[in-house]
């Protein structure tokens, strides 16, 4: 049996480098992972869901407050966006 580790990187650029997947996120989420100063100056309750732009790698790389508006920010970083679930 042949295996083989890929880096993060080599993962990242397999196929498809300027894939990124957008996913549903609860503002919970957001709030535990950032710092309070970063997010001060939005209102969100806990429950709340957002959608996340992450790279291949799970590197998340914007938060938006619907999936239109994620698809169309990926997109205007000439980014291909999918969905996940």
């Amino acid at each position: 049996m042949l295996t083989s580790t890929l880096s993060i990187e080599d993962f990242a650029a397999l196929g498809a480098p300027n894939l990124v997947y957008v996913r549903p996120i609860r503002a919970a989420e957001i709030m535990a992972d950032t710092p309070a100063a970063q997010i001060r100056q939005f209102e969100l309750k806990p429950d709340q869901t957002l959608y996340a732009v992450h790279r291949a790698d799970g590197a998340r790389l914007a938060v938006m407050g619907d999936k239109d508006s994620a698809v169309a920010a990926a997109l205007a970083h000439e980014l291909a966006p999918v969905s996940v679930h």
